[in-house]
């Protein structure tokens, strides 16, 4: 498609958008830290004896949870189920029965393991 002769510059009209989703996510964290500032300054300091947080501290602490806990990963359906969805449909009944009694086999041993 990026050779296609119809869309001629393709990658170039995209490049300004990309920028521009750069600026938006950035924006959008600079402005969670003021949330987490405001929220920490509001709540805790009254709640628990913790003392106010700075503007830069409240964004350290967004990003330590970011690596501690992940997140802000969006709502993106899980990929793998349509592909095993796809590929039990295709299956003849022998073929799933089969992939039961491995399943089946392969949760059974775990078991056993775990109370000798």
């Amino acid at each position: 498609m990026h050779n296609d002769p119809l869309y001629p510059g393709f990658r170039r009209r995209w490049r300004p958008r990309y920028l521009l989703y750069a600026l938006l996510a950035l924006g959008v964290f600079l402005a969670m830290g003021w949330l987490v500032q405001w929220l920490w300054n509001a709540i805790l300091p009254q709640v628990a004896a913790v003392g106010p947080l700075r503007y830069w501290q409240a964004l350290g602490l967004l990003l330590l949870s970011r690596i501690l806990f992940g997140g802000w990963r969006g709502r993106r359906a899980h990929r793998g189920g349509a592909h095993w969805n796809g590929k039990w449909q295709h299956m003849s009944e022998e073929e799933r029965e089969r992939y039961r009694s491995a399943f089946r086999d392969r949760c059974r041993r775990r078991d056993s393991s775990d109370e000798s």
